[in-house]
C-alpha cells in the first residue's frame, strides 16, 4: 500500500535542431551583439531567449542544441522563436526546421527511504542494470530497459531521473520504480 503522493519535476528538456543548411556566424553576432561567439574557444555560438528561458549553442553547419526548457512543448517553442528572431535578424533560414528531443532530466521525491544495499544485494532483476558502489558515489545508479532511462535513487527516496525522450517515460519509469521498490519492500515510509 503505498502512501506516497509522488511529484515529479522536469528540470531540464534538451532538444536538438538541423536547419540542413549552414548558417553564418558572423553575420548572427553582428545582427546580435548579445550572443557569445568565440571561434578559437567553441565552435558554435550561444544564443540565449528570455522568453522561453532557454540557452541554444548554433553550429555553422545549422545544427542547434537546446538547454534550459522545463517541457518538451517549450522546447521546440523556443526553437521555433529563435529561428523567428534570426530570420527577423536578417539571417538567411531557408528550408524546415527538425527538431528532436534528445534527453530529458527530472527530479522525484518519493517520500519514503530506500534501503538501497538491500536492493542491491537482495534483487538484481529489476529489468535493467543496477551499480551500487556507496564509497564511490552515493546513490544506486539503474539503467531502465524499459522505458529507457537512467535513475540515480538515493536512500532519501529522492532521485534523479535522466536519459528519457519524452517525458511520458519520465513519469513510466519512476512510477515503474517506485512500484518495485514496493514490492520488494525496501522503502519504507516515516
Amino acid at each position: 500500500m503505498s502512501k506516497a503522493k509522488l511529484t515529479v519535476k522536469i528540470e531540464n528538456v534538451v532538444a536538438s535542431a538541423s536547419l540542413k543548411h549552414r548558417i553564418e556566424l558572423s553575420a548572427v553576432t553582428k545582427a546580435f551583439p548579445d550572443v557569445e561567439y568565440r571561434p578559437e574557444q567553441f565552435p558554435g555560438l550561444i544564443f540565449r531567449l528570455k522568453r522561453p528561458r532557454t540557452t541554444t549553442l548554433i553550429f555553422g553547419s545549422g545544427k542547434m542544441v537546446c538547454t534550459g526548457a522545463r517541457s518538451e512543448k517549450e522546447a521546440r517553442k523556443a526553437l521555433r522563436r529563435l529561428v523567428k528572431t534570426l530570420k527577423e535578424g536578417g539571417i538567411i533560414i531557408a528550408g524546415k526546421l527538425e527538431i528532436k528531443i534528445t534527453n530529458i532530466v527530472a527530479s522525484a521525491n518519493l517520500d519514503g527511504a530506500v534501503d538501497l544495499l538491500e536492493l542491491y544485494e537482495g534483487e538484481r532483476s529489476m529489468g535493467g542494470r543496477i551499480m551500487y558502489e556507496p564509497e564511490q558515489f552515493p546513490g544506486l545508479i539503474y539503467r531502465m530497459e524499459d522505458p529507457r532511462a537512467v535513475i540515480l535513487l538515493f536512500s532519501t527516496g529522492k532521485l534523479v531521473c535522466t536519459g528519457a525522450r519524452r517525458e511520458e517515460d519520465v513519469h513510466k519509469a519512476i512510477n515503474k520504480l517506485h512500484q518495485e521498490l514496493e514490492d520488494k519492500g525496501v522503502i519504507r515510509y516515516e
